[in-house]
């Protein structure tokens, strides 16, 4: 499916409580969520036919609306069910899905209490959202130009389409100078992720990640956290300041693009992928397979 455009694809995409055809699954262009970002969605994985921590994934879903004043029409077990449908009825076991929740067309200025909500759920075959050979020798960030804003200037515990605005121009900052990916600092000017994915620095046995206090509390850095801790590193979640980062030896990014991705630069900073980011890539993929791990 290399290059097919996403509105020309073949399957299903359940729409409203039912599953359309691909490309029958369509909304007006004067949608509210369209024009004043009424919109949140989820990213999240299958793996051997099962949708990795799929009830957290629902349940931000759905808190996310919540956060931006609408209610989404359905409840977590319909929802819950309704992605395995939509799984069922590509013939996927091993996908990409994304869910996302919008405001619909009936008005179209600011105030849309009278919009009806919607809830679409589409899956595709999507490898990780970097190359393999990016993830062997680490890929390279540059700083982003944008922030991520204070928590009193948006909801940042939402998983928001508006809040990606800047993600996608510090992306598109960093492919045209060559770089994989970008590291935006928070609004005082402390570390705070990447586009789309969590960060981590590693010192000896210790890994540090900045406090989720701004932006968003990643369900994979949740389960990174946990298996780091497993694996017998000490996590240290905490402010982090740029000037601070040439003391790691390693680095990596997590989230359910990027699964786990190792860094190999940042800026000035140079970092060399090693034990720690070998062992939870090792970690995460048991984690997420435990089916196939059982089998092996």
């Amino acid at each position: 499916m290399a290059g097919v455009p996403m509105d020309q694809r073949d399957g299903w995409i359940w729409f409203d409580g039912e599953l359309k055809p691909w490309k029958d699954a369509k909304v007006h262009v004067l949608t509210h969520g369209l024009h004043y970002a009424s919109c949140v969605f989820e990213g999240q994985r299958a793996y051997g036919g099962e949708v990795f921590k799929l009830r957290e994934h629902t349940d931000r879903l759905i808190a996310s609306a919540r956060d931006l004043d609408f209610t989404i029409p359905y409840s977590a077990d319909q929802i819950d069910e309704a992605c395995r449908q939509v799984l069922a009825a590509n013939e996927l076991t091993d996908a990409y899905m994304r869910p996302v929740a919008w405001r619909g067309s009936e008005t179209i200025s600011v105030p849309a209490r009278e919009n009806t909500v919607h809830l679409a759920i589409a899956t595709w075959v999507w490898p990780s959202y970097f190359s393999t050979e990016e993830k062997l020798k680490g890929i390279r960030l540059m700083w982003a130009k944008w922030k991520r804003p204070s928590p009193e200037t948006i909801p940042c515990k939402a998983k928001a389409a508006g809040l990606y605005m800047i993600c996608t121009l510090s992306k598109h900052a960093a492919m045209d100078a060559g770089y994989a990916d970008a590291l935006m600092l928070d609004y005082r000017g402390l570390v705070a992720e990447a586009t789309g994915a969590n960060v981590f620095f590693v010192k000896g046995n210790e890994i540090h990640t900045p406090t989720p206090d701004c932006f968003l509390d990643g369900i994979t850095r949740r389960t990174l956290i946990g298996l780091a801790k497993a694996n017998g590193y000490t996590v240290i979640e905490r402010h982090i300041k740029p000037d601070e980062l040439g003391q790691f030896e390693e680095c990596f990014l997590t989230g359910t693009a990027a699964e786990v991705t190792p860094v190999s630069e940042i800026g000035d900073y140079r970092f060399t992928p090693a034990k720690a980011c070998r062992t939870l890539i090792d970690a995460y993929a048991e984690a997420v397979q435990p089916k196939r791990a059982a089998a092996e």
